[in-house]
């Protein structure tokens, strides 16, 4: 659109206004066929089932009454389901005193694991209320000082800490399977006065150097980052590139206004709920502290049924055996954290609203602006499609904006790689046993091989599964991808144009509170009135009324002992049984009903009013994407001009790195056993293994730059490189042995040895089968000498 008006431009700014509507009710055609669809397809499938129900509900019934006993079967149902109440009653009382007791200890982390506080940013320079915890393994455990330390960074988005280590089979446990020393990120419920994200990022940083510090001998540290974490992760590398560990980012919205159409409903709600005034009026009315239950409040919202009746109704269905469950899950769900104003109006400016942390214009504080180019570890990125709060698009699309292309991230010596799940929930992601079991402990054993990696972007498999129980094992693989790989996820991005005018409406209206209502709300409000405001909050009344502060609830506890000592269970086969599961379905499916016609209303209400002309010319300011730079400029950077004047200099060390290279890129996908033997040459046998890991990542880089831009002089110069017989035998054969058997390989694989062979004045393929690592030899008889 042109921004100038003139009558010469009037004809052709009446044309884009025509277009511009015309895109906006295609936008809406598309919105309602989608939604409508997946009604009819969610809804129909669920209602036929519910129609199949109904037989044998009624034969049940028949039969009953046939045999006279419909009265005995009532009266036994009556009793059963009174019986449940009473218990499902009692367990809602445990949860309130739980409640009511995790806040009198200061919320701490619902960790089952004991910890010791190493660190606590209380005590900093610049102070936070975040602590660095280190886990202890439980008896009979073995943790191991030399192996790569973990750091994990739970999510503090109205929770408290603790949900990556609740359990066994969680990312704490799988960790400490592999005896990992554990660090965990933990945060107290109230911030520090006038904390800043910076002062956060700042601990962290500092959490990560003690973890070296006291793992001198150690890679450098994995750190993991859920969800909030996640992004928080990458902000700590973008903003500290001297750290270079792995990380891995699951389930973290980082390209916020991206999403599927007819999907996705949460990313509307900067625009329909008036941009960040919103955080920022809670903020001051809450004394300058933001309530994180506001957020708890969202993530319910976003599935009623499950949320306010499924998990209420499940613990009913057997109170007994749901209790434990139940309890420790809403330990962590009702333990409500708080953040600054400064730290949510950040959050929100930068990542949930302005999108500027994807499209690189965020800053952590004046003069440091945050870019992800930066960042230096490789990236592992777990998302999902049963995600409904971070989708794939927002999990993955930030790659998409912040590369030219997958050649650039060759040439800035990045590994990323991406994993996404069919089905797990959001939550699922961190708290599932089933994916602990196979993805968060696959994940943990490739660590150790992949910066043995080509630089690259890749996507990561788990295929075959071997065994079972806890000695079952993957069969995974890193299948190379490009930028286009990434954009196939996404339907269209076409309509995040629509999310520029909501930044820069939020901007507006934050300036606009900011010169009017907040003063006056700032002078009105007291310290009485914020905790008056957060107590009388529903979400923590509904918790707390049923806890023993309430009178009421005293006999419940004496009342279920004795309904638990005397508790007999309905016959399966009574029909008021199927009668009540029956019923409950449709209650879910009337709730999921109204969720999806909600969603279909709020989401065509937002292209409604922001796929207008004038909202368009809005947000014009600031529907931009990062400029960047094209191959031609990027061979002319002045680090990669260096690197190609190096192509003809180099070792044996610079050789075989290179042809590992050179066959990557003719397979196209690396499995995790010839990802090993990488990674067991390069880091353990001699000459690689003095290189130290800086070293060795530098040369894998310049390698990997020389074979993007002079793919052909990277094979003719090898002799250049390794001058004698003696040396290229051997670095073939150690090239051969990294490849694995001639039987196995991929002709493309065939074709590059053969040209190396060519290129090194040397015979064909060395053996027919895997040859052994020849390597090892020498490095043990260097040892013994």
């Amino acid at each position: 659109m042109s921004p100038t008006f003139s009558p010469e431009n009037e004809p052709r700014r009446l044309a884009e206004d025509a277009a511009t509507v015309a895109e906006q009710m295609q936008d809406l055609g598309t919105v309602f066929s989608l939604h409508m669809q997946k009604f009819a397809q969610e809804h129909g499938e669920r209602t036929r089932k519910a129609w199949l129900d109904m037989q044998p509900l009624f034969g049940g019934f028949s039969d009953a009454a046939k045999q006279g006993r419909i009265l005995d079967d009532a009266k036994e149902y009556i009793r059963d389901a009174s019986e449940r109440t009473v218990l499902t009653l009692d367990v809602l009382r445990e949860r309130g005193n739980a409640d009511v007791a995790h806040q009198a200890a200061g919320t701490p982390p619902v960790l089952i694991y004991d910890y010791e506080i190493v660190m606590d940013a209380h005590d900093f320079e610049r102070p936070a209320n975040y602590m660095l915890l280190k886990i202890k393994p439980a008896a009979g455990a073995e943790v191991f000082d030399w192996k790569r330390p973990y750091m994990i960074i739970d999510p503090r988005a109205g929770h408290g800490a603790g949900i990556g280590g609740f359990k066994a089979d969680s990312q704490v446990g799988v960790a400490l399977h592999n005896g990992h020393p554990v660090y965990f990120v933990a945060f107290r419920p109230m911030p520090e006065p006038g904390q800043t994200m910076a002062d956060v990022m700042r601990a962290e940083a500092e959490f990560v150097a003690e973890i070296r510090r006291r793992h001198p001998d150690a890679p450098k540290p994995i750190i993991v980052g859920n969800c909030q974490g996640g992004w928080a992760t990458l902000v700590l590398a973008a903003a500290n590139p001297d750290i270079s560990g792995p990380l891995v980012i699951n389930g973290a919205p980082v390209a916020t206004w991206s999403g599927r159409r007819g999907e996705n409903p949460m990313r509307y709600n900067g625009g329909l709920l008036g941009g960040i005034v919103p955080a920022l009026l809670a903020a001051d009315l809450g004394g300058g502290v933001f309530d994180g239950v506001n957020l708890v409040s969202n993530f319910e919202q976003l599935n009623p049924s499950r949320n306010f009746f499924g998990k209420y109704y499940d613990l009913f269905v057997d109170p007994t055996k749901g209790r434990e469950r139940f309890l420790e899950f809403e330990k962590w769900w009702g333990g409500y954290h708080f953040m600054n104003e400064a730290e949510i109006r950040w959050i929100v400016e930068q990542i949930f609203i302005g999108n500027k942390l994807s499209r690189g214009e965020a800053r952590i504080e004046h003069g440091r602006n945050l870019d992800l180019k930066a960042i230096r570890s490789p990236i592992i990125v777990f998302a999902s499609y049963g995600d409904n709060i971070t989708p794939p698009q927002q999990a993955l699309n930030w790659i998409v904006d912040t590369y030219a292309d997958e050649h650039e991230i060759k040439i800035r010596g990045q590994r990323i790689i991406y994993m996404i799940h069919d089905s797990v929930g959001h939550l699922g992601i961190f708290v599932s046993s089933s994916i602990a079991k196979k993805e968060h402990t696959e994940v943990t054993s490739t660590m150790k091989t992949i910066e043995a990696l080509s630089p690259g972007l890749y996507e990561m498999h788990i295929d075959k599964q071997i065994g079972d129980g806890v000695d079952a094992e993957f069969q995974v693989s890193f299948t190379e991808r490009k930028l286009t790989d990434l954009e196939r996820i996404d339907d269209n991005r076409d309509e995040e144009r629509d999310f520029a005018a909501v930044a820069r409406l939020s901007e507006l209206g934050a300036e606009l509170y900011d010169l009017t209502l907040r003063p006056l709300i700032q002078a009105s409000v007291t310290e009485k009135s914020a905790e008056i405001l957060r107590k009388t909050n529903s979400s923590r009344v509904q918790r707390q009324m049923f806890s023993d502060q309430n009178p009421l609830m005293k006999p419940v506890a004496e009342l279920a002992q004795k309904t638990a000592q005397q508790r007999k269970k309905a016959d399966p086969a009574n029909p008021f049984l199927a009668l009540e599961k029956f019923w409950a379905a449709s209650v879910e499916q009337s709730m999921d009903m109204i969720r999806d016609m909600r969603d279909a209303a709020y989401e065509a209400t937002f292209f409604g009013i922001y796929g207008s002309p004038m909202m368009k010319r809005i947000g014009e300011p600031q529907a931009f994407q990062r400029v960047h730079r094209t191959a031609k400029e990027l061979r002319f950077l002045p680090e990669v001009q260096a690197i190609l004047l190096g192509v003809e200099r180099g070792g044996f060390e610079e050789a075989v790195i290179r042809m590992l290279i050179l066959l990557a890129e003719s397979r196209h996908e690396v499995r995790r056993d010839r990802l090993e033997r990488s990674s067991h040459v390069l880091s353990s046998n001699e000459p690689f293994a003095s290189l130290g890991p800086e070293r060795r990542a530098a040369l894998i880089r310049e390698q990997a730059v020389i074979v993007e831009f002079e793919h052909d002089r990277a094979i003719d110069t090898l002799p250049l490189l390794l001058k004698t017989r003696e040396e290229r035998e051997k670095a073939i054969k150690v090239t051969e042995f990294i490849a694995g058997s001639v039987e196995e390989m991929e002709p493309h694989t065939i074709q590059s040895l053969q040209r190396f062979h060519a290129a090194l004045g040397l015979s064909g393929l060395a053996l027919p089968k895997a040859t052994p690592d020849p390597l090892t030899e020498a490095t043990a008889k260097r040892a013994l000498a």
